[in-house]
């Protein structure tokens, strides 16, 4: 893997439950690990829906493997890139050789 590739940072973000003061449960996303990717397979679509017009953008991050990457999952974890947000549609462990991830991501809608 070419470190120079590396050149864009990525945020990792996990899924908790929070309580309030007075017993309340909500979900909050906290920081989970920052590192540094390769951006991939940048491409889009724009599709109708309801008289809007949605676009859906998908990406695809090579991270250096480490134990943080590695304890990320599809479910309860999202990255944040550019100040736009994707949820985590695969992961791909790369022959499970230990060198490297290769995540990928579709834009959440706001």
């Amino acid at each position: 893997m070419d470190i120079a590739l590396l050149n864009v940072g990525i945020m990792f973000q996990k899924n908790k439950v929070v309580t309030d003061a007075i017993g309340n449960h909500t979900n909050a996303w906290e920081d989970y690990y920052s590192c540094h990717a390769t951006v991939s397979g940048e491409g889009g679509s724009e599709k109708a829906v309801a008289g809007l017009v949605v676009e859906d953008s998908d990406l695809s991050f090579t991270v250096r493997y480490c134990k943080k990457a590695a304890g990320v999952t599809v479910d309860g974890f999202r990255v944040v890139f550019g100040n736009e947000l994707y949820n985590i549609v695969s992961i791909d462990h790369m022959n499970y050789k230990k060198k490297a991830l290769k995540f990928k991501f579709k834009k959440v809608r706001r």
